[in-house]
This record gives structure tokens, sequence and C-alpha cells, in this order.
């Protein structure tokens, strides 16, 4: 039985009619959307997924593309709130520069962003501009390697 998209048509429909050819439709699914966008257009569009009724970050991460010199970064956010929306994860993304692996924090929008971000730092390096807490999350206090999720990074012993 094919699954009804109104709702995800409609919220990427909204967000389409305001970012116009700012931001990119990756794929709507059944109860998935995903939409990518410019570093610099990040922080608008997820305000925007938040005014729809997105409100909580459960997961965040990071990928190193060596081939192509960027790291790309995911936000998975959900609605906890509002019934119609529940089931459905919107994910937005952008890539950055590993030349100068920065972008804004998520915090100030989605608070939940904390854990995610500091944990992307420290496995890519990213440094998330204006999070309280750009430290030592998971790893050994004496690493001293770089982030263990780069794809230059070297597993001890396989070098």
């Amino acid at each position: 039985m094919p699954s009804n998209l109104d709702t995800e048509n409609q919220l990427v429909k909204s967000l389409t009619d305001k970012f116009k050819t700012k931001i990119k439709t990756e794929y709507v699914k059944h109860n998935r959307i995903k939409i990518s966008t410019s570093q610099d257009n990040l922080k608008s569009l997820a305000s925007s997924v938040k005014e729809l009724g997105f409100e909580q970050v459960i997961s965040q991460g990071g990928t190193d593309y060596p081939d192509n010199n960027v790291f790309r970064i995911e936000y998975h956010i959900i609605c906890v709130s509002k019934k119609k929306l529940r089931s459905i994860m919107f994910s937005i993304m952008t890539e950055i520069s590993k030349d100068n692996p920065e972008i804004e924090t998520l915090i100030d929008i989605f608070p939940s962003a904390e854990f995610h971000e500091q944990e992307t730092y420290e496995n890519f390096g990213i440094t998330f501009i204006g999070h309280p807490r750009m430290e030592r999350l998971l790893l050994p206090e004496d690493w001293d390697d770089i982030p263990p999720l780069r794809k230059d990074y070297v597993l001890p012993g396989r070098g």
C-alpha cells in the first residue's frame, strides 16, 4: 500500500517557497525528509524547521569526504509536541571545507544539539562557533592524535 506524502510534501513546499534555490530537497519519503543547504544558510534553515514544529535534535554527526576536501554535517530533528508530525524525521545537512572546519552552533535553536556537536567536534575536529563547551567528551584525556573519525586517521598497528 503506497503511503500518502501530503504532510511531508507540504513541509518541503513551505521551505522551498521561502528559500527558493538556497536549499535542495535530497528526498521526501514516508516519515523522512532530507534537505541540504550551504553553510551560510544552515542556521536560517534550522530556524524555519523549528517554526514548522520540529524541536528536538535526536542525532547529529559528520562524515569525512577526503576526495572532495569537505565534511558533511547532518542534523536529525523530530517533533515531540505535535501528534501529526511525531513520526517524521527531518534531516538538514551542509558541507564545510576541511581547510576551515568551523560552523555556527545550532544549540541556540536546538539546545538538544549540544552533546551531538561536542561529539562531532571531538571525533572530526569540527569547531561549532558559539558552542559553550568545545572540549573533550569521550576520548581519553591523553589522546594526542588527530580526530579518530577522519579518514586520514590510521589505527595503531595498521600503518
